[in-house]
Formats: structure tokens, C-alpha cells, sequence
């Protein structure tokens, strides 16, 4: 009876109490208790499902995506990697190759190294002028390159290399290759030309989407062919494809102008013996009668020794005289040796996280100038790569392009490098990225508003007992 009184026995507890229970019960639950050894301890939560847990990382991952300043990092961040892991396996690749020639051992690193100072500059400058300066240098830029196509087939001015004629020699150890900065030319100008003729409503009739654009590149392409570089003229096809297809070309315009091209590619392939042997080396696997194969064979010699994670770094067999241009067209093929299918793999992810942000940045912008010209460079990028990589693993044939921003070469790269400044500019100029980042800038002066000091005044001061 003394135990049924004392336990029902609360006559002074107030009303209240049950319910200031209820509302504790409502809000985030502390992890349960168990006494051990005289000590409380937290029992572990129960974990969710599987399922769960990988579509939280996906959900995650897609919130991330969808952040406003995540197409500029990645560019960024992406366009920095390639590039100095280019210059570390352009130091590795050819050192050889350099005291082959009685040079010194970092002869052509140093050289990269100084493009590479000189297109950081060219990225910055790129990325810090407005949409309306680059429109107005693509004339001038267009007509440079224009002059310089056309110096390079005088004799006397141009001087031929590998069998391509498209060098002007600047002086000492320096060259150009003005047909380089014909992609960037194309791109600005075409982007420009196309941007003024959606203002104007134009672009629903063929001819102006295909006048004065298309006869253009095909002067741009017949300079090149000019030369012999059938993988430079490779690349600017595409980038003219790639502006006609953002500018909502008719798929009977587009086939038409593909099979047009296809044609004459055809033909100046059939009439060259040099491009009928490379065609026929697409997926050799013996160099072939008189070694035609040999530079497509060694390369894939070079990937299969790398194995899981290479050979290590400067370790490479195949640059021992073995693969010719280890350090230009086959840097590829030196990686995958080197740093095996851990280094491919990645050197193939920031290739494919930059074109894929750079699809971002000209599917999100209102500009057309912008969506072209970002659309335009991403073309050429992603394309190159492909062209590049898939010639390395015997898929395609030879077409003596570098892989964007990570081969040697100071033509290739300082164009490239002021492309990519676009893209960061285009990045930057979103409403919600110029939202994000001014808002990450301190605000000083009685203009801006609301001061830092004033904001922490704001805040209220939590109880001691909070955490």
C-alpha cells in the first residue's frame, strides 16, 4: 500500500509540466544513453539504408552542381591542373629528346615555362575584359591572323615543319604557327557576326547564317591546307560545326555543309600518300611494312607498360629514342607509361569537367555573343582532346594536333590559355555568380549599406548554456 501511495503520490507537480515535456519531444531528439562501467555513453543512431546514403551523395552532389560559382571553379581549377601537370610531363618527355639534339635537358621545359607565363597573363587579361572589348578584337584579330596565314606560304617567310609549311621563325629559338590562332579568330569573329545577326532576326534564313560565315572558314581552312596540316583544318571544321549547330542550323543545312566538307576531306586524303599510310594505321598493332606504323604502334607500347600506375615519373622506356614526339602529339602515350591508367584517367576527367562546364556556361547565359563564343571555345577544346587522345590509342588516325593545354608547344598554348580566360569571364559575368561574388567581397563606406562591423552588431549573443 506504501508503494502504491508513494508512487502515485504527485499532488504538487504542475499542470504545465507534461506539456513543457510534450514540446521538448517535438523538437531534434539527443541520441539515446546507456550506462557502462558507471559512465553514460551515446548509443550510436541507427544508420539509413543504403539506398538512402547514395542518393543523399547524389543529392549533394547535384546542390553542389547548382551553386552559382561552380562552372568558374571548375574551369578554373580544371584549366590550372591540365596545365601544370602539362608542364611537369613536358619537362619529363623531353629530356631526351633535348640531348638528343646537344641541347640542355630542360630546353623545351623552359620554353613551355615561358608560354606558359606569357598565356597566364594573356588567361588574366581575358578574363577581366568585358564581353563588348572581345567583340570588338575579333575583326582585328581575324584580320592579323589572315596576314599571317598568308606570309606563311611566301618563300623566304614560312618555313616548313614535319612536312607542314605553317611557321613564320621569330628570331633565335622562337616560332609561330599563325594557323593556331586561327581558331581563336574564328571563334570571336564568328561568335560576333552571329550574335548581331540574332538581334537583327536574321538567322531564320540560310544565307545569312551561312554568308559571310562559312566562306570565311573556308578560307581560313584553304590557307591551312595550303601548309599540309589536315589536323589543324580538322579542328577548325569542327568549330565552325559547332557554331552553326548554337546558332539552330536546319539538319538539311547541316548535313549539306557536312557532307560538303566530308568530301573534300576525302579527296585530299586520296591524293596524299602520307595521309592514306596514317588512315591505315588506325588500330595497327606491328609498325608495318617499312616501320609506317611504327609512331601509332609504340604509342600503344607506351600505354601498355604503364599498367595500373606506371612506371613512375621521368621512368619512361619509350621516349629512349623509341617514340618520336613524346613531348608533343604522343605526350599522351608518355603519361599513360609513366603515370599509368591512374594518370590517363584523370588527365581525361579534367578534360571532360572542363568541356562540361563550359556547356554550362553557354546553356545558362542571355547573351548570344557569349553562348557562341563559350560554346565555340568549349567545341574546340573537347574536340582537339579527342582528336588527340583517340590518335594516341589507335582509334584514330594521326592527325599531328596537341592535346590542349598540356602538350609542348607556345603557339598552341597562348591561344588556348586566352580561350579559357573567356570561358572564366563568361563564368564570372552570370547574374548569380556576379551575385555570389560580390557578396563574398567586403563591404566598406556609407554607399555599401550595411559594414561588416554593423552586421556582427546584428547578431545576437547566445546564453552561455547554448552549443
Amino acid at each position: 500500500m506504501r508503494a502504491h501511495h508513494t508512487a502515485s503520490y504527485a499532488p504538487h507537480a504542475p499542470i504545465g509540466a507534461g506539456l513543457a515535456l510534450r514540446g521538448r519531444t517535438a523538437g531534434p531528439r539527443r541520441p539515446p544513453t546507456a550506462l557502462k562501467g558507471g559512465r553514460l555513453r551515446r548509443v550510436p543512431a541507427p544508420r539509413p539504408p543504403r539506398g538512402s546514403t547514395v542518393r543523399g551523395w547524389y543529392e549533394r552532389a547535384r546542390r553542389a552542381w547548382d551553386r552559382p560559382l561552380t562552372a568558374y571553379y571548375v574551369i578554373l581549377g580544371a584549366s590550372l591542373l591540365i596545365t601544370v601537370l602539362g608542364l611537369v610531363m613536358v619537362y619529363s618527355a623531353s629530356q631526351i629528346k633535348a640531348l638528343e639534339l646537344s641541347l640542355s635537358d630542360t630546353y623545351f621545359f623552359r620554353k613551355q615555362f615561358l608560354a606558359a607565363a606569357i598565356g597566364t597573363g594573356l588567361l588574366l587579361f581575358a578574363s577581366r575584359v568585358p564581353a563588348n572589348l572581345h567583340r570588338a578584337l575579333a575583326y582585328p584579330l581575324l584580320v592579323g591572323t589572315v596576314f599571317l596565314m598568308v606570309l606563311v606560304q611566301i618563300p623566304g617567310i614560312g618555313h616548313s615543319v614535319n612536312g607542314n609549311q605553317n611557321w613564320i621563325y621569330l628570331g633565335g629559338p622562337f616560332q609561330l604557327q599563325p594557323s593556331e590562332f586561327g581558331k581563336l579568330a574564328l571563334i570571336l569573329w564568328g561568335a560576333d557576326l552571329l550574335a548581331r545577326k540574332q538581334d537583327k532576326r536574321l538567322l531564320t534564313q540560310w544565307k545569312h547564317m551561312l554568308v559571310p560565315l562559312v566562306p570565311v572558314a573556308f578560307l581560313l581552312l584553304g590557307l591551312i591546307m595550303l601548309g599540309g596540316d589536315m589536323g589543324t583544318a580538322i579542328i577548325l571544321t569542327a568549330i565552325l560545326f559547332g557554331l552553326l549547330w548554337l546558332a539552330g542550323a536546319p539538319t538539311r543545312m547541316f548535313v549539306g555543309v557536312l557532307t560538303v566538307a566530308a568530301a573534300i576531306g576525302v579527296m585530299l586524303i586520296r591524293t596524299s600518300g602520307n595521309r592514306m599510310a596514317r588512315l591505315a594505321c588506325i588500330g595497327a598493332t606491328e609498325p608495318g611494312p617499312g616501320d609506317s606504323c611504327w609512331q601509332a604502334v609504340h604509342g600503344i607500347y607506351a600505354l601498355a607498360s604503364g599498367g595500373w600506375f606506371g612506371s613512375g615519373l621521368g621512368a619512361s622506356v619509350e621516349k629512349w629514342g623509341q617514340l618520336p614526339e613524346p613531348h608533343t602529339d604522343f605526350i599522351f602515350a608518355i603519361t599513360g607509361e609513366e603515370l599509368g591508367l591512374a594518370g590517363t584517367l584523370s588527365v581525361l576527367a579534367l578534360f571532360a569537367a572542363l568541356g562540361y562546364a563550359g556547356i554550362r556556361v553557354a546553356g545558362r547565359t542571355e547573351d548570344p555573343f557569349v553562348r557562341y563564343a563559350a560554346g565555340g571555345v568549349t567545341t574546340w577544346i573537347t574536340a582537339q582532346a579527342v582528336v588527340n587522345i583517340g590518335a594516341v590509342l589507335g582509334l584514330l588516325p594521326i592527325a599531328g594536333v596537341p592535346l590542349p593545354l598540356f602538350s609542348y608547344g607556345g603557339s598552341a598554348l597562348l591561344p588556348a590559355m586566352f580561350a579559357i580566360g573567356l570561358l572564366i569571364a563568361f563564368a564570372r559575368e552570370e547574374p548569380a555568380a556576379r551575385a555570389a561574388l560580390a557578396m563574398r567581397q567586403p563591404v566598406f563606406g556609407k554607399k555599401a549599406g550595411v559594414s561588416w562591423k554593423s552586421m556582427r552588431r546584428r547578431v545576437k549573443k547566445r546564453p552561455s548554456g547554448e552549443r
